[in-house]
């Protein structure tokens, strides 16, 4: 297997980087907030693109045969999922996506549900398109999220809601959802004509020897009311080539999605997309398997320093992703004594809680995709501050 660095973080600084921008003008911070990884690119990506920049011109692209092939062989052989090419849509970006299905799937005032907490884009995207926004409480329960189904059911019912959008592996709990969990999703909205719209972005990145399970492989029927979203660049960390896709195998449910589309003139993909994501799926297995076993040394740490050093913190260990969903409740301050004693004392960015919904107060997101003395450094920080928080109650 070829040797890749997961060990020396390449530098951010004053390259534009969003999640390093406080960081140019504090230098005593350190972010760890925004689900990008602070690793080196796979070495593949990082030719394709010295060879696409060699091009010396850059403009108008299509998606090529071999991408298509690329990921219909990376979902078959990854995931067990198996479709046809004119299933496949391309599109910037899978949040992007979410708000064209919203448009293109319901109309103005219709009820939307998700799953709380979530990723923040989720509700945002459905009040800005000025749907109604249902919230279905997650319940925690030994140590993970579980869905309370019968107040799902009571929810959907109730609110007359036309689509669900459902968060598979789940952002920011890394909750990978069994198929008994997805089967039960299915058959409610089946039973009360409910679209689905399950973003799977994280489904490579799940851990611990958890499996992904893509919602429309639990039950052919599925397929007839379901589209998924997924891309390649949560899991090779190339967020800013944008690149993403749906699987929308009900033709009418993708006549409607890429009319929407058009309309909103998000038709065209970035070439560097398109290089960048054929070449992930055709070279990137290994380092992703090598990926997921820092990232698993990564959890391992941050789980069991807490315990150790700040044992009344509640850490919630993913079955994926690389966020950890912390809770300090029991450090009885305010929202803003938290997050403010966090970036000011111990100098970390991490996301807060209360962003995913109102079951994130007091509580924030941590992203440990960084190689592990910056993780060591930043869980350190945590502990500390909330040590000093311990000896002043």
């Amino acid at each position: 297997m070829t040797d890749y660095n997961f060990t020396s973080a390449p530098n951010r600084l004053n390259h534009h980087t969003y999640k390093w921008k406080e960081t140019e003008e504090n230098p005593e911070i350190l972010p760890a907030w925004i689900a990008d990884m602070d690793f080196e690119v796979l070495p593949e990506i990082r030719q394709a693109i010295y060879e696409y920049a060699d091009q010396l011109i850059y403009g108008y692209t299509y998606a090529s045969d071999g991408l298509y092939q690329a990921v219909l062989e990376w979902e078959k052989n990854q995931h067990g999922y198996v479709f046809d090419r004119e299933a496949l849509v391309f599109i910037e970006g899978v949040v992007p996506a979410i708000s064209v299905a919203i448009q293109a799937l319901t109309q103005e005032g219709d009820a939307v549900l998700i799953n709380t907490p979530v990723y923040l884009p989720f509700a945002r995207s459905i009040k800005l398109n000025q749907r109604q926004l249902v919230t279905n409480s997650l319940k925690e329960q030994d140590g993970i999220f579980q869905i309370d189904f019968e107040q799902l059911e009571k929810e959907l019912v109730e609110k007359e809601v036309k689509l669900y959008i459902l968060c598979n592996p789940h952002n920011p709990g890394g909750r990978v959802w069994e198929k008994e969990v997805l089967k039960k999703i299915g058959k409610l909205c089946q039973k009360h004509g409910v679209l689905l719209v399950s973003d799977e972005i994280h489904q490579d990145l799940t851990l611990f020897g958890y499996r992904h399970t893509s919602f429309n492989t639990v039950d052919p029927s599925f397929k007839d009311f379901a589209l998924i979203l997924s891309s390649a660049t949560k899991t090779f960390n190339i967020a800013g080539t944008k690149n993403s896709y749906a699987v929308i195998e009900n033709p009418c449910l993708r006549k409607a999605f890429q009319q929407q589309q058009l309309r909103n003139n998000q038709h065209e993909v970035s070439g560097l997309g398109y290089i960048a994501t054929e070449t992930a799926y055709r070279y990137g297995l290994p380092w992703l398997t090598a990926l997921k076993d820092v990232l698993e040394q990564n959890i391992n740490f941050a789980v069991d320093y807490f315990a150790q050093h700040a044992p009344k913190l509640k850490v919630m260990k993913p079955q994926g992703t690389y966020l950890i969903w912390l809770d300090f409740s029991a450090y009885e301050m305010s929202d803003e004594e938290l997050h403010q004693g966090l970036h000011d004392v111990a100098k970390v960015i991490l996301n807060r809680g209360r962003d995913f919904g109102k079951e994130g107060s007091c509580h924030a997101r941590l992203n440990v995709a960084a190689p592990e003395p910056l993780v060591q450094e930043i869980c350190q920080r945590i502990a500390q501050f909330l040590e000093s928080k311990s000896q002043c109650l």
